[in-house]
């Protein structure tokens, strides 16, 4: 069994903490959503245009699509800014002057339990509402600690819209449904639900790469009912919108498999039930293979056992995704009852100390001492800790419930997941497609809406009733906010620090009706406030002269209206008539329609027309049976 990568053999050793991007030239592309180069990152931080990694975001676009390449976009700032002689500080955000590692430590230590005792404690200003950046991380820590239900206040302002919901936002606003499949295994009565389920309910199905099922296209106002038959029929949350454990992968093992040296199902169901539903700084994977041929791919994950005639050989720090890394032996052939205490402390350790955002293979890498001094604080109790990560992970795991069937139960709860506060109507947001037997949303468009909505100029705008303030979620210390629909528009709602501030519902960047599910985010000294949009955080200004400019992408920009609460007990939006709305903002005007953008397929479709493929010919296919040449 190999100690090391076998990369290392042929192309050498790396040095520890190698993860700054040095090896990479200037043409090399990092964003692959906007075609950003190293050389352009590199280039507005050392002009002096670029002082910090929100100015990288906004010159460059960088990390404003799908987000994959920040950690190598943050590397290269990072060493940028070193070479001309700054300091890099290592703060979570603007808000805090501590990394993520620090307010852990803070929050434990002090027992804080909510955001305003966070911000009071060690924030930069005690009544600041927080950002995008680290209310999700903080929300993040509190779980890890105390396991409260993210529904429930105060902590359900701190999600991001994957936790908000319970479940992964789509391009089209809508969320996907994953119960858990331990292992990989999957009764014929629970596929049956799921094919049930999903046709009753038109989801689009995929196996995923962690051996689940994922169900693509569930509206906010289907998901309790979805949830309700999956639950009934035995099932449970899957936690794919978390950070958290997504799976535990498996081959078959001795359970089938000829090979098998090891039961690596029975390993990895085992695994997987112990560690689901814990958050931790980012997504965790796991895999157990039954023998060295290593079908389940365990040296690529967070975590990774391979089965040997004494145990199992165990990894960690794998992942694969925009960087991947080849996992490191932690320890050899471990026991079957030893794998969960080894286990325990290494997830709890990486939970206490990671960054923001850091996987376990960006966190290896950057320990002092890397694999080797892993080892001595997991294995040979180096800082004296073992017995108290062990506790603290016994402690979490044994705090476990289903989010899902917690929501269903609780009718406060269930209310939430609607489309609109004041009307059970709903809207599409896309077009969908049938392709392959199933349905899908039309692809995105390529470009931008740039049109000045701020700006618009109204023909008259008169207050209209639009709902009882006692709908909204009761304002909680990061602020609220809800949906609403006017005639064929919809509309975004926000109520903080006890005023109300509304938007139209439609980011321009990808015409996306999400903006309600963002996260709220405020600048105190510059008297600003904003919401960032969930998909790809594009941050709208919502006070002030600027309100409705975008920060982070200058091109786009959102109508905003004026909102008060009266004495009546209702919320009022000063408005333009329905139909002067309908024409600027309405759903059907913006909506993302099929044929806006060609197929990515649409040649190399025509090409594979031309060359179907047909056997070779045999001579008795010929006359006579005489052959090609007779």
């Amino acid at each position: 069994m190999l100690e090391v990568p076998p990369s290392q053999f042929i192309l050498g050793a790396s040095k520890e903490r190698e993860d700054n991007g040095d090896d990479l030239t200037d043409d090399t592309q990092i964003c692959s959503c906007h075609n950003v180069t190293k050389g352009d990152v590199a280039k507005v931080v050392k002009d002096g245009s670029c002082k910090s990694i929100g100015d990288v975001k906004s010159c460059t676009k960088a990390g404003t699509g799908c987000g994959g390449c920040m950690p190598l976009v943050q590397s290269i700032f990072n060493t940028e800014m070193k070479a001309m002689g700054s300091e890099v500080l290592n703060h979570l955000c603007p808000h805090f002057a501590y990394s993520r590692a620090d307010i852990y430590n803070i929050i434990y230590v002090k027992k804080l339990k909510n955001f305003p005792e966070v911000m009071k404690e060690c924030g930069k200003d005690p009544k600041s509402l927080g950002c995008e950046a680290c209310k999700p991380t903080i929300g993040s820590i509190f779980s890890t600690l105390y396991n409260q239900h993210i529904m429930e206040r105060p902590v359900h302002g701190l999600q991001e819209t994957n936790d908000k919901f319970l479940g992964n936002i789509q391009r089209n606003g809508t969320f996907s449904v994953i119960p858990r499949v331990a292992g990989g295994e999957i009764t014929p009565e629970k596929l049956i639900v799921i094919g049930t389920v999903a046709k009753k309910y038109g989801l689009y199905c995929k196996i995923t790469g962690g051996q689940r099922i994922d169900m693509f296209g569930a509206k906010k106002n289907d998901l309790v009912d979805i949830w309700s038959e999956l639950v009934a029929a035995g099932m449970e949350s899957g936690y794919a919108y978390a950070k958290s454990l997504r799976t535990v992968k498996s081959c078959v093992g001795t359970t089938w498999c000829r090979f098998g040296v090891g039961d690596s199902v029975g390993m990895a169901i085992r695994l997987e039930d112990r560690y689901k539903s814990i958050r931790a700084p980012h997504k965790i994977k796991g895999g157990v293979s039954g023998c060295i041929r290593e079908c389940a791919e365990a040296q690529n994950k967070d975590f990774g056992l391979i089965a040997t005639d004494k145990g199992f050989n165990l990894f960690v720090g794998g992942n694969g995704g925009s960087k991947p890394r080849h996992s490191e032996l932690l320890a050899k052939d471990v026991p079957p009852d030893d794998v969960v205490p080894i286990l325990d402390r290494y997830l709890m350790f990486y939970m206490r100390t990671a960054d923001k955002l850091q996987r376990t293979a960006r966190w290896i890498e950057n320990l002092p001492g890397g694999i080797k001094y892993l080892r001595e604080v997991i294995l040979e109790d180096k800082l004296g800790i073992c017995a108290s990560l062990e506790q603290q992970m016994n402690d979490l795991v044994n705090s476990f419930f289903c989010e899902w069937t917690a929501v269903i139960n609780n009718p406060t709860l269930r209310e939430k997941f609607q489309q609109f506060a004041n009307t059970t109507e709903t809207l599409p947001s896309m077009e969908i497609v049938s392709e392959r037997g199933q349905q899908r949303p039309t692809y995105w468009t390529t470009e931008s809406v740039k049109e000045d909505f701020r700006g618009t100029k109204w023909t008259e705008l008169t207050w209209q009733p639009m709902l009882e303030a006692s709908h909204l979620t009761p304002e909680g210390p990061t602020g609220s906010s809800t949906s609403l629909k006017r005639g064929d528009t919809q509309l975004a709602l926000f109520r903080i620090r006890g005023k109300y501030y509304c938007t139209q519902q439609m980011c321009p960047h990808k015409r996306a009706f999400v903006l309600s599910d963002g996260l709220i985010g405020d600048d105190l000294q510059a008297d600003r406030l904003w919401v960032s949009c969930p998909n790809h955080k594009r941050n709208y200004t919502l006070n002030g002269p600027s309100a409705g400019s975008c920060a982070t992408d200058p091109e786009v920009n959102i109508a905003t209206f004026p909102a008060e609460e009266r004495d009546d007990g209702w919320i009022y939006v000063k408005l333009p008539p329905v139909e002067e709305l309908d024409a600027r903002l309405g759903t059907t005007k913006w909506m993302v329609r099929a044929g806006e953008t060609e197929s990515p397929f649409k040649k190399m479709d025509g090409k594979l027309k031309g060359m179907k493929a047909r056997r070779p010919e045999r001579k008795e296919d010929l006359g006579e049976g005489k052959g090609v040449n007779g």
